[in-house]
Formats: C-alpha cells, sequence, structure tokens
C-alpha cells in the first residue's frame, strides 16, 4: 500500500497548496475520490456489456446449430468444416476469457488507488471496511465474487462446444 500512495500523492501539493487551506484540500481529494469510485463503477459496466455482448454472441451460435441440426435431415458436413468452426468459437471463448480477465485487472488497480485515497478520508468505507466485512472474497458463504462466476462461462461454453463438435464428427 506504501508504494501506491507514493505514486499517487503528489509531494508538492498539500494543504498550503489551496488557497483556503485544509478545506480545499479536502474538497479536492473528496471530489477526485468521488471519480475514481465513479470510473470503477462505469469498468463494471462496461464489463457487464462485454459479457452480455459474449454471451449473446455465442447464444445465437448455439441457436444457429440448433436450428441446422433441427432440420428433417440435415446434411454431414466435413471434418475440415466442423474443425475450423470449433477454431472460431473457441477463439471467441479465449476472447471472452481474457477480455474477464482484463477488466478484473483493470478494476483490481482501480480498488487499490481508492483503498489509498481513502487513506486521506475520515473513514475508510468502501475499499477497505466493505471488503473485509466480505471476507475479501475467501469464504463463498459470506460473498462470492461476480468475476469468481463469470471467468467460468467462457470455459463453460468452450468445452460444451469441444464436447458437442466431437459428437457431431463421430
Amino acid at each position: 500500500m506504501a508504494e501506491i500512495s507514493e505514486l499517487l500523492w503528489n509531494d508538492g501539493v498539500g494543504e498550503s497548496a489551496y488557497r483556503e487551506g485544509a478545506a480545499s484540500y479536502q474538497s479536492a481529494v473528496i471530489e477526485q475520490y468521488k471519480l475514481c469510485v465513479e470510473m470503477a463503477d462505469r469498468v463494471a459496466a462496461r464489463r457487464n456489456l462485454a459479457n452480455t455482448f459474449f454471451l449473446t454472441l455465442n447464444s445465437a451460435l448455439v441457436a444457429a446449430l440448433g436450428t441446422w441440426m433441427s432440420g428433417a435431415k440435415p446434411p454431414e458436413p466435413p471434418v475440415l468444416v466442423l474443425v475450423a468452426g470449433l477454431l472460431v468459437v473457441l477463439a471467441v471463448c479465449t476472447a471472452w476469457w481474457f477480455t474477464v480477465r482484463s477488466y478484473r485487472q483493470l478494476n483490481w488497480g482501480k480498488f487499490k488507488v481508492i483503498e489509498a485515497l481513502e487513506e486521506r478520508l475520515p473513514a475508510r468505507a468502501f475499499v477497505s471496511a466493505e471488503w473485509k466485512i466480505l471476507e475479501e472474497g475467501r469464504n463463498w458463504r459470506v460473498y462470492t465474487p461476480l468475476v469468481h462466476v463469470e471467468r467460468w462461462v467462457p470455459v463453460i461454453f468452450g468445452v460444451a462446444y469441444v464436447l458437442g463438435f466431437a459428437a457431431l464428427a463421430w
């Protein structure tokens, strides 16, 4: 935490740098804190949009396959077509998994900055206290972070695709 604080705070800017002193300085810290919390919330919203996109894309692929398979006698595709299709859907699942991972890493950094900002506030409610109450997501009975669940969804789709395409090929 000390390293983040060293990166966060400007050495030459303190209460004395503000015309009205401490009150004005605290107001600036609070405004920056609010901005950081808002940006963390926006990242979560963008992550949800990305998940919705990938879930919709995968659902459309499954629906298209189901429609194709529901025909009276669907044509037998060559194995090469099946392998190519499998590689495409696995690439989509891989991109989804890395997107979830990237958003998780980005939010981790934002929450570390928010935690460092809370050092200068009267209460450290958002990151420090709340995260401790939730046992830092380590006890699934208390709190399971969404990212722990959502990172498995692309893996589950990928495994389902491999099994489905194997069944089609044989």
